[in-house]
């Protein structure tokens, strides 16, 4: 890697690259430190200096790359665009004209990307809402103290109004400054910019969370927290390595050919299927589902329906489902957990079987005069790959599972043995912030690569 990165350098086309890439990510992260228009940015601060492990800041810090921390106008990410992407995806199988427009090739891809972006503004607007008043229900004291606490001109009556629609479109615009800034890095750059965002906002947050596990009272607690960190990060980076870069090749073999007068003999090659195709977009539905019910169940909870009324009991513990999760003594703990385990699981059979289904594999494979040994094209080839990657997407499934889940098996092991604290370990950088960040260095590098190795190439013709 370092002998890349120094050719790399040697190069003025790619010395360039890696300088531009550089500096928008610091452009972005100069303005992520922006705060929202309307915000009471000492209360926010004080709030999420005394609330550690709130699941909902967590997720929608995850998601910003560290923005939410500051309520920039950054707070959304580029995640609107990301949803605005996985429902494209999932509706290109529905919808004909989509289905049509994935095959035209180049063409089509800018069409789709097209609407993706005008899909974007509208969700953008909304999420916008929707996190404001999230971020006040995560506060407590209902909806309108905890927005009355940190946006007081937060409203759509009166004299609100006007402060009301400045918040919302800065927030929207500073997520369409955020795409724009990660398209300028795909195009001029290297590596993914939307990917590169969100893995330079989880790097900037590594150091500050790292920090608070030295401060910890307990001098053993300190040491056991601070080895569990180490210990855990490498395994896991390992493991996510070892995952990401596993596939399933199953061979194929093409026909003899014959173009024009020319014939073709035929080949021997195969089909790589990852073990984990979904990525980290399971883990983004199961915690968007888990934060839901809680949601909802907070608009139900107020004055209005009285106290102990047998409805507002209910909503009360819906809505307080998911606090309090590094807490072991609880029965809500077990069931939280296991409740994101079994979502994570299924959301990830669910994905991939939709991206195999979009690749419509067999169907290539025919149409190329390809086929599996011993497997008749068509359907039978189209059920062999599917049954393939199920058996393979158990393993992925059950690892994202777990890395999910794995700040409250340490939160267990913690209270098991009586160390206190000993959570904070994998709350530096949470198991998804890690999938990202490797998968992000690992697709960068091969970039790299493949610059230097085209470039090498062509000093080699010359």
């Amino acid at each position: 890697m370092i002998e890349s990165v120094r050719a790399a350098f040697s190069l003025p086309d790619l010395r360039r690259r890696i300088i531009f890439t550089v500096g928008m990510l610091v452009i972005y992260r100069l303005v992520a430190n922006i705060p929202v228009p309307g915000v009471d940015l000492q209360v926010w601060r004080a709030f999420t200096e005394q609330v550690s492990g709130n699941q909902v800041i967590d997720f929608l810090d995850l998601l910003s790359g560290g923005a939410v921390r500051n309520f920039s106008v950054m707070a959304m990410g580029v995640y609107p665009y990301i949803t605005a992407s996985i429902i494209m995806q999932l509706l290109q199988p529905i919808i004909p004209q989509l289905q049509e427009l994935a095959s035209e090739g180049e063409s089509g891809r800018d069409k789709i990307n097209r609407i993706t972006y005008y899909l974007t503004v509208p969700l953008a607007f909304l999420q916008a809402i929707g996190q404001v008043r999230l971020v006040g229900f995560s506060i407590g004291g209902g909806v309108e103290d905890g927005l009355a606490a940190i946006m007081p001109n937060f409203g759509l009556a009166g004299p609100q109004l006007l402060p009301t629609f400045t918040t919302l479109f800065a927030m929207t615009g500073g997520t369409m400054f955020a795409i724009w800034i990660g398209n300028r890095i795909t195009d001029e750059g290297i590596g993914q910019g939307i990917s590169l965002i969100i893995f330079g906002g989880i790097i900037s947050q590594i150091l500050p969370n790292a920090a608070r596990l030295f401060a910890i009272d307990d001098m053993t607690a300190r040491i056991f927290t601070i080895l569990a960190f180490i210990i855990l990060t490498i395994l896991t980076i390992l493991v996510i390595v070892v995952i990401q870069e596993g596939q399933r090749r199953i061979p194929v073999q093409y026909g003899r050919r014959v173009r024009g007068r020319k014939v073709y003999q035929g080949q021997s090659t195969y089909v790589p299927l990852k073990v984990n195709t979904a990525g980290m977009i399971p883990i983004i539905f199961a915690q968007s589902i888990m934060t839901f019910p809680p949601l909802i169940a907070n608009f139900f909870v107020g004055d209005m329906m009285g106290e102990g009324n047998f409805f507002q009991n209910i909503a009360r513990a819906i809505s307080g489902f998911g606090v309090g999760t590094y807490t072991p003594e609880s029965a809500t703990f077990y069931f939280y957990w296991i409740t994101y385990f079994i979502f994570v699981v299924g959301f990830t059979f669910f994905y991939t079987d939709v991206m195999v289904q979009q690749q419509n594999l067999s169907q290539t494979l025919q149409r190329q005069g390809g086929f599996i040994p011993g497997i008749r094209p068509g359907k039978r080839t189209s059920d062999y790959i599917t049954s393939v990657v199920r058996r393979i997407t158990l393993v992925g499934a059950l690892f994202l599972g777990l890395v999910a889940i794995m700040p409250g098996i340490i939160a267990l092991a913690g209270s098991l043995l009586r160390i206190e604290g000993l959570e904070q370990s994998v709350l530096v950088v949470s198991g998804a912030g890690l999938i990202i960040v490797v998968g992000v260095v690992i697709d960068t590098m091969r970039q790299l690569e493949a610059q230097l190795l085209m470039r090498n190439y062509e000093g080699f013709i010359k």
